[in-house]
């Protein structure tokens, strides 16, 4: 779904755009780092492994730098979203993550002393974001060239249903796989999600208040404050 030329709309709703990009890049890793070093470094210490605690941040740092994307269309039909602000949003905050993710990653995991190497970061960018998006732009301009926007939007009502499908396969795997640690350790993913959702609840309240003070309307302020906050 994501349409690169979709980039050119963006000055349509640019209060709404740059609302979510200062939040997606400029508060949230900042502010799970944040939130990660009081909880996790601190306030739940005593409770928590002592080898794993640098683990546990780092985690969160990471989940956190990254904007998702894989539910953002859904998150919009939920909050009746503005379909070109999304569009626009999500090709943004893609072409910025292959450029962003590993330099923020690296600043927060290096001021918090956890060591990450940078070819690592960089081959999980390369393997998450750049190839999926070459693959994908791909196939949209062979299909649009081959069929043209009727074959396409077939393909997408196709493939719609099979996405959600496989992103909740993907959920019910990672937690199968981890289901022994669940159970084994709830105290511990009780504290862990503390701060993941504290940071939730603070970016999306923060972005929808910018977008509104702004003067965007609820048809973008509310995608933008899950974008943002995602």
């Amino acid at each position: 779904k994501i349409d690169f030329s979709a980039l050119k709309q963006v000055t349509e709703h640019w209060r709404g755009i740059g609302v979510t990009l200062f939040i997606n890049w400029a508060v949230k890793p900042f502010s799970m780092a944040l939130l990660g070093w009081l909880f996790i470094g601190w306030l739940f210490r005593p409770y928590l492994p002592a080898d794993q605690i640098d683990s546990y941040i780092a985690g969160l740092i990471i989940l956190a730098a990254a904007p998702c994307t894989a539910m953002v269309f859904v998150w919009s039909n939920l909050t009746k979203g503005e379909p070109h602000f999304t569009l626009s949003q999500v090709a943004l905050n893609d072409a910025i993550m292959v450029v962003a993710f590993a330099p923020i990653v690296g600043l927060l995991l290096g001021l918090s002393a956890i060591t990450v190497p940078w070819d690592t970061l960089v081959l999980s960018v390369v393997l998450y974001i750049v190839i999926p998006v070459i693959i994908a732009q791909f196939l949209r301009r062979s299909i649009l060239a081959s069929g043209g926007e009727r074959a396409f939007d077939a393909m997408l009502r196709t493939l719609q249903p099979l996405s959600l499908i496989a992103l909740l396969a993907t959920l019910v795997l990672l937690f199968g796989f981890q289901g022994e640690q669940i159970i084994a350790q709830p105290m511990i993913i009780a504290m862990l999600a503390v701060p993941i959702l504290i940071q939730v609840y603070f970016n999306s309240g923060l972005a929808y208040l910018l977008n509104r003070i702004s003067g965007e309307q609820h048809c973008v302020a509310g995608p933008s404050a899950l974008i943002g906050a995602s």
